[in-house]
């Protein structure tokens, strides 16, 4: 967990103004959620490993007999929790307030989350998320929403050129059942094929072989990683799926695939242009695994050429809302990566905002410096005081690195100001 000094924050905040403006603008709404939910829902095992790594709240009131008799249980010992993640407490958002919200409801939710991570580069056990979500549309113009919607902020920040990589999870689970893998050993199967990339088909057959798996459906499974390929290039769609799945992958599958490509595609183009396949920004990659244990159908994550990790990621979650209402709900979100975000984001002050420090002298009277700066004020600009110092020139590369513009000195009786810029 961290301090955020002004200048970080600074720039978090026209990050998230600029996410918030794109995604506004496609027509989701903003939500808000609580931080702590219910120890019951965050640990309904539909939130995958992050369960095991929620802060859970003690219960109020317990003695320390309470406490001992409870070892070992932890419903007993906690009601609440810190939300790991902003998708259950939408499902719970949604199933409470259902009635209240439109047919198809399309929701921004931006906030911090909480995971008990072990402390190292890029992890944090206090991190920002920016979720946007889809619910009661089971059709594909639900995940091409999201996806054109995505790619725009993305945009919008000065990150061209992002690709979002995609699968389906019922592409992977007939997938597993043709070469032979029963459904128990899925889960099991599937975490060894999410280390494909860096361990090669060597090493994941050998992980399979380890963890018991039946020699036959590991056989055939290898065979399709190393079968011989063209290296002809294939833009998204049926051919690029179809080539890249054993043969007679169902076609509702593909279908269902091609024809979320398709209106990303027309989302993406110009007003009034053509859009051909070429210009899918999609890539479809059959070992996309993600771990989230509540995923039914299509997957994807959001790529950029400058980074080798992933800017974000979502995917189908039809059975999880469903656990709260009572009824099944289809549902599908995109969750950007805002910290990897802010950090390749260069981007300096808003454009055309002045913002002024004006250096001061001790014997100004305070009415002549609050009149300086109400009338900066009053034509748009930030101001901050700061009484002049031994070393002037600290004091304004400090100024320069929190975000001001220009800078003006102010001794005592001075009618107009001589602003300068700070760089």
């Amino acid at each position: 967990m961290r301090d955020i000094l002004p200048a970080d924050k600074a720039r978090r905040e026209r990050v998230l103004a600029v996410i918030r403006e794109r995604y506004r603008s496609h027509g989701f709404d903003e939500i808000e959620t609580p931080a702590l939910e219910e120890y019951s829902r965050l640990h309904a095992g539909i939130g995958g490993d992050n369960e095991k790594l929620a802060y859970n709240v003690l219960r109020r009131g317990l003695d320390a007999e309470a406490i001992r008799d409870a070892a070992g249980d932890q419903s007993a010992l906690a009601d609440l929790g810190l939300r790991y993640d902003l998708t259950v407490p939408l499902a719970r958002f949604y199933a409470s307030n259902r009635g209240q919200l439109p047919g198809v409801f399309r929701s921004i939710q931006i906030g911090p989350v909480w995971r008990a991570e072990r402390p190292q580069k890029g992890r944090y056990r206090q991190f920002v998320q920016c979720d946007i979500d889809i619910i009661a549309d089971d059709s594909s113009r639900a995940e091409a929403e999201l996806m054109v919607a995505s790619l725009d902020a993305v945009d919008a920040l000065g990150l061209e050129g992002a690709t979002v990589r995609i699968n389906d999870r019922r592409a992977l689970d007939w997938m597993l059942d043709s070469f032979g893998f029963t459904v128990d050993e899925r889960p099991g199967v599937l975490i060894t094929i999410d280390k494909l990339d860096k361990i090669g088909p060597d090493g994941v057959g050998a992980e399979l072989r380890e963890r018991g798996s039946a020699a036959a459906a590991v056989d055939a499974f290898e065979a399709f990683l190393l079968r011989p390929q063209t290296m002809e290039y294939n833009p998204f769609g049926e051919r690029q799926i179809r080539k890249a799945l054993p043969d007679n992958v169902p076609d509702e599958i593909v279908g269902h695939l091609v024809g979320i490509g398709e209106a990303v595609a027309a989302g993406r183009a110009p007003t009034g242009s053509a859009t051909s396949t070429g210009d899918i920004p999609l890539v479809f990659d059959p070992f996309l695994v993600r771990g989230m244990g509540y995923y039914t159908g299509t997957i994807f994550e959001l790529a950029h050429p400058s980074v080798s990790y992933s800017l974000g990621g979502g995917g189908r979650y039809d059975g999880m809302i469903g656990r709260f209402l009572g009824q099944q709900v289809p549902a599908v979100g995109f969750s950007l990566g805002f910290e990897r975000l802010v950090d390749l984001v260069t981007s300096g002050a808003d454009a055309g905002e002045r913002a002024v420090v004006l250096i001061h002298d001790t014997d100004v009277p305070v009415a002549e410096l609050v009149g300086h700066k109400a009338e900066l004020m009053a034509s748009g600009a930030r101001v901050r005081l700061e009484r002049r110092t031994k070393n002037v020139k600290a004091l304004l590369e400090r100024s320069a690195a929190d975000g001001y513009t220009e800078f003006a000195t102010v001794s005592a009786g001075a009618a107009e100001l001589e602003l300068k810029p700070l760089s």
